[in-house]
């Protein structure tokens, strides 16, 4: 069985990203951008209600406060700042998901914060003592070998790994970062394939042409790239067509 998430309510006032209801239609978690990086509490409270309406997992998609940046350049925050605003942003979440009916599920940060956690260990303690701090007990997707996984689960944290069919991987297992050419997979077929490769066989193609091992437990397909809810729901039905049961983790 895998999990299919999704960053939904990448939207602020006005401005709309994220195909939110076509989307909560296909993927079994939401990731819920909880304010700094994208989304305001109107779209926060949105995604709940349709979530929580058609039995969708909610998880907080914490970042660094960057609405400017959509929370993907690089920044230099004190851990025990930064586990303070991870604990707010996931109880901004959690008064909507639970006004919903629902909860807040899990956790994933998003964007530079995300990537950081790779290979930072005093950020990546930071955001599980976030957490923490926000009074539960709740489990953390990040990327294979990376330190959030492995702090999470010495925090005795439920560590869910989880890999992106429209992302390029290095042969390290790591994403090629945005600013490089070719670091989102567009074409749908190719999504499509990588998903599979993912939920199959445990494993991807990098860019150089070799294989690495990448067995998640979660697959996302990101929410801002063209015709994001068309190629969910090809995933989908590719994934059940081979065989492969689709449930939230959470």
């Amino acid at each position: 069985m895998i999990d299919l998430n999704a960053d939904l309510g990448e939207g602020f006032g006005r401005w709309t990203l994220t195909d939110d209801d076509a989307l909560l239609s296909v993927v079994t978690s939401a990731n819920v951008a909880c304010g700094f990086h994208a989304g305001d509490p109107s779209v926060m409270r949105r995604v709940c209600d349709l979530a929580a309406e058609r039995g969708v997992r909610i998880g907080a998609q914490v970042s660094y406060r960057d609405l400017a940046g959509f929370g993907r350049r690089a920044m230099d925050v004190p851990s025990g700042e930064l586990a303070a605003e991870v604990a707010y942003q996931i109880g901004a979440l959690r008064v909507f998901a639970e006004a919903a009916g629902a909860e807040v599920a899990y956790v994933k940060p998003h964007g530079a914060l995300y990537n950081r956690t790779v290979h930072d260990a005093d950020q990546a303690h930071a955001v599980v003592a976030g957490v923490r701090l926000a009074g539960g007990t709740l489990p953390v997707l990040g990327l294979p070998g990376s330190l959030l996984l492995e702090a999470t689960a010495e925090a005795g944290l439920a560590a869910v790994p989880e890999a992106f069919a429209d992302r390029a991987y290095t042969p390290r297992g790591t994403l090629v970062p945005r600013r490089e050419p070719g670091a989102v997979v567009t074409d749908e077929d190719a999504v499509v394939r990588r998903a599979l490769a993912f939920a199959v066989h445990g494993s991807v193609e990098t860019v150089d042409g070799t294989t690495v091992e990448v067995a998640p437990r979660s697959l996302c397909v990101h929410g801002d790239t063209p015709n994001a809810a068309r190629i969910a729901a090809r995933v989908r039905e590719a994934l059940e067509t081979s065989g492969v049961a689709i449930g939230a983790f959470a």
